[in-house]
């Protein structure tokens, strides 16, 4: 008779993979990386830490809010529908061409507006709960009637 499989491993918490990641850069973008996320946390107190895509750590709140993608020169922050945000302070200044997305680069020894920058997070998660509350609004279609 065959053993049975050996129970697997938890997965690791998606905070812990963040938090490996920082730690890994030891440099510039490990402490911007930490600050941005140490932000959307006190913007968005309920907000969800994954990783996805190769370890890219993502912040969702009713879907994805944005991603912190760490390059050689720049820190991203991407807006998952930065498009549809107001930006008042001119915050985005990468990904402009597009409909949907926009982001934030970040280059080492830039200033941060905090104010800003936590208001432009609720103003993604009010998004995303917008969305999802209209979606649940939504009557659902019925099927189509079949003819006699």
């Amino acid at each position: 008779m065959a053993a049975a499989p050996a129970p697997q491993e938890a997965e690791t918490p998606a905070s812990a993979l963040i938090d490996t990641k920082i730690r890994d850069l030891a440099d510039w973008r490990g402490a911007t990386l930490a600050h941005l996320r140490q932000l959307m946390h006190e913007a968005v107190p309920d907000v969800v830490e994954e990783v996805k895509w190769m370890g890219v750590p993502v912040w969702s709140h009713a879907g994805i809010l944005c991603t912190g993608e760490t390059y050689k020169q720049a820190v991203k922050m991407t807006f998952a529908k930065g498009a549809s945000l107001p930006d008042p302070q001119g915050l985005f200044n990468s990904s402009l061409e597009g409909n949907t997305r926009r982001a934030i680069d970040l280059h080492e020894g830039a200033a941060i507006n905090e104010a800003a920058l936590k208001a432009l997070f609720r103003a993604a998660a009010d998004f995303n709960d917008l969305q999802a509350a209209q979606k649940k609004a939504r009557p659902k279609a019925s099927a189509p009637k079949k003819a006699a």
